[in-house]
């Protein structure tokens, strides 16, 4: 096992409903039997660190009973986020989310818990972060963070006191959060950021004839990438982790997996050399993607 795999984090919103473009119209969910097998692999490989959300279905059930059955439940590292619907300024309505979470996940504290909308900063000097204080003090949880989509947030997020992990949107398309001088700040700050979507949410590693009709505008991006891998002879999933892991050495990851196997390959391609040429082209190449390639949120439906 490579001491690096401490950097990876499994993201769970797979085991609680279908997540991603490469997902869609897919309804088999993953059986609990999966999911235990899922996150065995993880932890087998080193990986600590399990990413969910209260919002993400029966994904914190799912997780807890893996957990559970693993044996491993008092180590492991479990960051949640409220659910966004929530009366964020009410303490007894968080109090009881937090006990709750608790509950399902079977863990004596939560590593962390996030805001999983980033308007929700809005709240923070509105008597928030004096909630989330409590919860601190209690032992309920250990990190307070949030869930960010925007530049923008991100640093405000990271001159917040009291804020000290930050999840954003990053991958070997999207330059923004790097070009924003994010992840410098987040160094300076001494705060720990958590990169999602380093496949944007599957859309990287589809097959050209999988990309749906409606997505066809992204297709010359992914063909482009498709002929770098070709040509230098390395998966676009190990372009994209190579991408991460050269450009932002301090970050946590966080991946999802369907199955055990994606688990394995994930971690076989962050652990495997790093190929600093294949970096440098890919920076050249995708210097400029449009947002509305970068951005699920502007996909059509």
């Amino acid at each position: 096992m490579n001491a690096s795999s401490y950097l990876l984090v499994l993201g769970t919103a797979q085991l609680g409903f279908n997540y991603g473009i490469a997902n869609a119209g897919k309804t088999e969910q993953p059986t609990q039997t999966t999911a235990n097998a899922i996150v065995q692999e993880a932890w087998e490989n080193g990986i600590r660190e399990f990413d969910t959300a209260q919002g993400y279905g029966k994904s914190e059930q799912a997780l807890g009973e893996a957990l559970s059955k693993l044996g491993v439940s008092a180590e492991a590292l479990v960051i949640s986020k409220f659910d966004p619907a929530l009366d964020h300024l009410d303490r007894n309505v968080l109090s009881n989310a937090v006990g709750e979470s608790l509950s399902r996940l079977g863990v004596p504290s939560l590593y962390g818990m996030m805001l999983h909308k980033e308007k929700m900063l809005s709240a923070w000097d509105n008597g928030l972060s004096k909630i989330f204080h409590t919860f601190v003090v209690s032992g309920k949880i250990k990190h307070i963070g949030i869930s960010v989509y925007s530049p923008e947030k991100a640093i405000q997020a990271l001159n917040t006191d009291g804020i000290d992990m930050v999840q954003l949107p990053t991958n070997i398309l999207d330059r923004r959060f790097e070009t924003a001088g994010v992840f410098q700040l987040a160094e300076e700050k001494k705060k720990k950021i958590y990169i999602r979507s380093v496949f944007l949410q599957g859309l990287i590693l589809m097959d050209i004839g999988e990309i749906p009709e409606k997505m066809s505008f992204v297709k010359p991006v992914i063909e482009k990438l498709e002929s770098i891998s070709n040509e230098l002879k390395l998966s676009r999933k190990k372009l994209a982790l190579d991408y991460i892991k050269s450009e932002m050495p301090d970050a946590k990851v966080v991946f999802g997996a369907d199955t055990p196997l994606h688990v394995k390959e994930n971690v076989a391609c962050w652990e495997g050399e790093l190929l600093p040429s294949s970096v440098d082209r890919v920076k050249k190449i995708f210097d400029c993607v449009d947002e509305k390639i970068l951005n699920p949120t502007l996909w059509p439906d």
